[in-house]
């Protein structure tokens, strides 16, 4: 360091010592310095604070406004594929209850309006229309009530729907010429396949019938049973799409005797609400009837279902992992000899104990000797277990067993 850099730095470090009286150190001012406020207001204090806060509001307003924006154009996505364009995400924006699934669509906010219910509305671009919905599209929405399917919809996949808890009904453009709705219940075209009956219907069907509100399990009449809670699979459907009826508040079920497939999930835990606070399972009757032309869905008589009886129907081959599970109200399966698939946990759980009785599907009825079953394929864990000393033990099989009138 030069001799000139040493002499500067000691300028720096030389101590400053002010000769201030004693009486005057709270107000004195240094020259060239603004003098001290203490006990003193700031010039315009109260003005400038007002216009500092409004400032911060005014930001943190405008970064709100616009993450909740961002969030809020995310409602619908799209994805371009070889044959069109798929309907891939929905987010809901908490006030949507009804949608359209026919043509691309956003959210246009209206100026002025800040109420969350009202200020939105959905716009369309038809010229690009929707041509598939891919599985998980709306995952778990609780909002939904009624879904609406364009014409130009070629693919919906069956996990599309999953879980929506207040869909009640779905219909399709009558031009669709891939899928059509049975009173809101959504089907192929040409009704040999079922593909997705929604969570709620049976509030759709509750008001459609004239019931006013939901009957709790020890209110139901053989009416609302019938009505609301008993449901005819047509005569030409051959195939129950994977989780079709799942979370369905059913009590029984009229099957053809032309099925052939009952895919993955298909008849999944089927339930009714208690309260506010709990479901109980709902299934206890699974039947099969003979009649070819049968059309209508909603339960009069047997009479024109002709001969019916208990259980999986004649001519039925696959059985899909967990097809039956958690149906704990049920109490009696038959697999008839012209199944040859069953999947893993098929029918777990509908077997459970209650004060050390077995309660629920306590054996499994098979129409085939247990060599012939032994050719099946069958899936691990198939059957229930229930608890038995410190293990689990699989219920019995009766084999080559006569179905139950």
């Amino acid at each position: 360091m030069s001799k000139k850099e040493k002499k500067k730095v000691n300028d720096w470090q030389t101590d400053v010592q002010l000769d201030i009286p004693e009486d005057e150190i709270w107000t004195y001012q240094v020259p060239g310095l603004a003098a001290p406020h203490i006990n003193k207001p700031y010039k315009y204090y109260n003005f400038k604070k007002a216009i500092f806060v409004i400032v911060i509001i005014i930001a943190v307003s405008l970064s709100m406004y616009f993450s909740v924006m961002a969030l809020q154009n995310d409602t619908f996505e799209y994805t371009e594929t070889e044959n069109g364009i798929e309907f891939s995400k929905f987010s809901n924006t908490g006030y949507l209850y009804e949608l359209d699934i026919d043509y691309v669509s956003d959210i246009e906010y209206i100026a002025g309006n800040n109420d969350p219910k009202t200020n939105f509305k959905v716009v369309k671009d038809t010229e690009k229309p929707i041509t598939s919905v891919r599985e998980f599209t709306l995952n778990c929405d609780d909002k939904i009530k009624t879904i609406r399917i364009g014409e130009n919809v070629e693919f919906v996949d069956g996990k599309a729907f999953y879980s929506c808890w207040a869909l009640q009904n779905i219909e399709v453009d009558e031009n669709n010429p891939n899928y059509c709705d049975v009173d809101g219940v959504l089907y192929n075209k040409d009704k040999t396949e079922i593909l997705c009956y929604p969570c709620d219907h049976d509030e759709y069907l509750r008001q459609k019938y004239g019931y006013e509100k939901e009957l709790y399990k020890d209110e139901v009449t053989p009416e609302y049973e019938k009505d609301i809670q008993t449901y005819v699979v047509p005569s030409s459907v051959k195939k129950i799409a994977e989780m079709c009826f799942n979370y369905a508040n059913l009590r029984v079920i009229y099957l053809p005797e032309g099925l052939e497939t009952i895919e993955t999930l298909a008849v999944f835990k089927l339930h009714e609400r208690v309260d506010q606070w709990g479901t109980t399972p709902s299934l206890t009757n699974v039947y099969s009837y003979v009649a070819d032309d049968v059309t209508d869905t909603r339960f009069t008589t047997q009479k024109p279902l002709g001969e019916v009886y208990n259980s999986l129907p004649e001519g039925l081959k696959f059985i899909g992992s967990d097809a039956f599970s958690y149906n704990q109200a049920l109490e009696y399966v038959y697999i008839p000899e012209s199944v040859t698939y069953i999947g893993h946990h098929a029918f777990w759980d509908t077997c459970y104990k209650d004060g050390g009785e077995l309660k629920g599907v306590t054996v499994m009825n098979v129409a085939v000797s247990e060599d012939e079953f032994g050719k099946l394929e069958v899936g691990d864990d198939w059957r229930p277990k229930y608890d038995w000393l410190l293990f689990k033990k699989a219920i019995d099989v009766n084999y080559s067993s006569e179905r139950e009138a």
